[in-house]
């Protein structure tokens, strides 16, 4: 076992050899751990005094010096039997239980496998990936620990030309051996491409215990080749006291599209960096979130627009709902270079405050290099409106039915991005969340009552983000 304030690389060395890797992969590992020991928890000083980042205690992080095969507990194991049909991958802890592929899929080319079989099976086309987009190790300290250290991951290829009408499941969970886990994901959409994603993020009840802490680390790379449109959608539902760290980059050609739908629920701390990065002319990168705190959990987003291709187009839109003594923090950054002419991005981040003691601030900025282009942030963080609630109360809600109307209305054009399903799911999350109960998406009658809702709803034709243009 190793405690991630004692890593060295040595420890690098052993799950490379472990994993058969190639050289220039070690090398990049042992470059990515240089950089990891030497920054800091946030690299600029301007966001230090909102980070929660220290609530993460690397002497109490356990990471595994081999790969064990962990078993389903009791909810995932449920959760499962509602995946048998489709693409999907299962992946509990630092070990990839099952890999389902229809054959369907399988004759169009598409490759679906562990990170481990693919740099083994795919070294060519994978290190054609890496070196085509290079990652900066110096702009984040767990950005080059997932990169240095990740022992697990998925390896996604969507080739040419296809175009894939169901997603792609991806159940990631913990194991109940209060072990951590890091992960490396890389998709890679070819051109004029289509594909959807949907990944769910779980950690099993109670595990933690004094001492110790459980986290999931992760790093995603999507590659979105000229023509191409790739969604991933992200639910994280971990439970109890665990942490999660992601950094998430999307690299954008000509033409294509890139769209991020996060619903973030779960851990005590939660800490996302999403970079939408539009290389090419007319491309486009999206990214939506909700966010509902409990508790004393802490939520963390960073997400960046960086314009590149002239006439590429970014939106952010981040909502967040705090409840007790929960935070968030938002921050964001659109940067236009100097031939992005004609580029257009939008960024906001929008909270609501159910209760006295949970707080939100939000830090967005522009960066930009050229002219003839349309740029513009916009922030709010709001207590609940007590006339509002008393409205509600006077048509005969309680008190915690009208906080839940109003913050149902406060997510609603968020949600109308996202489609019937993926806006069931979250409305499935948070009702559970308000209630106490398991946060783990289940094929049961609440879910088919939702469901029923949803689909059967109006889906707003307006592009929200167009109606800050219009009416600014």
């Amino acid at each position: 076992m190793v405690i991630l304030s004692d890593i060295s690389i040595q420890d690098i060395k052993t799950i490379a050899r472990e994993k058969r890797e190639p050289d220039w992969l070690i090398r990049l590992r042992e470059k990515a751990l240089s950089s990891y020991e030497s920054l800091p928890l946030e690299v600029s000083s301007l966001y230090t005094k909102y980070s929660d980042a220290n609530r993460l205690k690397p002497e109490y992080i356990h990471l595994p010096d081999r790969i064990i095969r962990s078993e389903p507990y009791g909810d995932l194991a449920d959760r499962l039997d509602d995946l048998e049909h489709g693409t999907n991958i299962l992946q509990i802890g630092s070990s990839t239980n099952r890999i389902l592929i229809p054959d369907k899929i399988a004759k169009q080319g598409v490759i679906v496998a562990d990170i481990k079989d693919a740099i083994v099976q795919q070294q060519d086309l994978i290190r054609e990936i890496l070196d085509s987009n290079q990652l900066d190790y110096a702009e984040d300290k767990f950005l080059a620990l997932e990169a240095a250290a990740f022992q697990s991951g998925i390896f996604i290829y969507i080739p040419k030309n296809v175009i894939l009408e169901e997603p792609i499941r991806i159940v990631k969970s913990l194991a109940d051996d209060r072990i951590s886990s890091i992960s490396r994901n890389i998709v890679f959409a070819d051109v004029s491409s289509k594909a959807t994603i949907v990944q769910e993020i779980y950690a099993p009840p109670n595990a933690t215990k004094k001492d110790i802490q459980q986290a999931y680390f992760e790093l995603v790379e999507c590659h979105v080749h000229p023509n191409a449109h790739l969604e991933m959608v992200t639910l994280q539902a971990m439970s109890g006291d665990t942490i999660n760290f992601s950094n998430r980059k999307a690299f954008i050609d000509r033409d294509a599209k890139m769209s991020w739908y996060l619903g973030m629920f779960g851990a005590q701390l939660s800490r996302y960096k999403i970079d939408s990065i539009m290389k090419g002319p007319g491309s486009s990168g999206e990214d939506v979130e909700i966010i509902f705190g409990i508790g004393n959990q802490s939520f963390d987003v960073t997400s960046n627009l960086i314009h590149y291709g002239h006439n590429s187009r970014g939106r952010v839109l981040v909502k967040s709902v705090m409840k007790d003594t929960s935070k968030s923090l938002f921050k964001g950054m659109i940067r236009i270079e100097k031939n992005a002419k004609a580029a257009e991005s939008y960024l906001a981040g929008h909270a609501i405050l159910l209760d006295k003691g949970a707080k939100s601030d939000a830090i967005p900025g522009l960066e930009i290099q050229t002219n003839e282009v349309r740029a513009t942030h916009s922030a709010s963080v709001a207590q609940l409106d007590e006339s509002q609630i008393f409205y509600l109360m006077s048509r005969g809600l309680s008190r915690e039915g009208a906080k839940r109307e109003i913050v149902s209305g406060f997510l609603e054009p968020l949600s109308r991005k996202m489609g019937p399903t993926i806006r069931a799911w979250i409305n499935y999350l948070i009702e559970n969340k308000w209630s106490g109960k398991a946060l783990m998406l289940k094929t049961d009658e609440a879910m088919e009552q939702i469901l029923e809702i949803e689909k059967s709803r109006y889906r707003e034709t307006q592009d929200i983000f167009e109606k800050h243009y219009k009416y600014r």
